[in-house]
């Protein structure tokens, strides 16, 4: 056995090598024809190919956590619409290279909802990359001191679903409204695109710093949108009131 799960791995079916005592042990005890084993056998190679190719995309997503649509509070701020995010999470957005803007006040969950639907979309096979405006800044500064710019870009444009968030909370290089510009119009009507912000879409010409160039951007970004208004409580307001509690039910 261990010389066929050598050979097994030789050919790059390790998922089949991993499981052939199990399998070979089941088939004896069971009686199974050829054929039912060797099917066995391929389906365990077939989902292990699919885990790992799941792992390889959720690291190339770059998330700072993982978050699932299920692990979200709906009852905290019962005015996020629910039905909305249930059918955001289907991907027909992402199929139809369609945008989400999330637009809400600090702390009410839009972090969260971005990657639960990231999740979602690499669950069904897209590829997606995550970047809060934090880590956009820096990719930007650092690509225009490298003479990297071209590939930068070419990076943000390749994911089916490319998610920018907490856009507003940060000032951008000066060249980021049309960094920006050349990321969606390259990205329209071809890949599907996450905003989450705090700051009203009329406030996006002063946090970019060029109203002509941040109306092309809308223009491109709008069009086909799906937004969701999210008010209600701050869930780290909520954590932290519940920590303090705890402190004081100890003291």
């Amino acid at each position: 056995m261990e010389q066929l799960q050598y050979q097994l791995k030789s050919i790059r079916l390790s998922g089949m090598a991993q499981t052939l005592p199990m399998r070979l042990q089941e088939a004896q005890a069971n009686e199974l024809p050829h054929l039912e084993f060797l099917q066995a056998l391929v389906t365990d190679e077939l989902e292990k190919r699919k885990e790992r190719l799941l792992n390889r995309r959720l690291k190339a997503a770059r998330f700072p956590m993982l978050k699932t649509l299920d692990e979200f509070d709906f009852t905290f701020n019962p005015t996020i619409n629910k039905r909305q995010m249930r059918d955001l999470a289907t991907c027909r957005f992402v199929h139809g290279a369609q945008n989400v803007l999330l637009l809400g006040p600090p702390g009410v969950g839009k972090t969260h909802l971005a990657i639960s639907l990231g999740m979602a979309a690499i669950q069904k096979g897209y590829s997606v990359l995550y970047r809060n405006i934090f880590d956009l800044a820096e990719d930007l500064a650092e690509a225009q001191a490298l003479g990297e710019r071209k590939q930068l870009i070419k990076n943000l444009v390749k994911p089916n679903l490319l998610i920018l968030d907490e856009f507003g909370m940060r000032n951008l290089p000066a060249s980021a409204a049309e960094d920006l510009l050349e990321i969606f119009h390259r990205r329209y009507q071809l890949g599907a695109n996450i905003i989450a912000t705090n700051r009203p879409i009329e406030d996006w010409g002063k946090i970019l710093g060029d109203n002509a160039t941040t109306s092309a951007i809308m223009d491109r970004f709008m069009d086909g949108i799906h937004i969701v208004k999210i008010t209600g409580r701050s869930y780290r307001v909520k954590s932290l009131n519940k920590k303090l509690d705890k402190i004081k039910a100890n003291d």
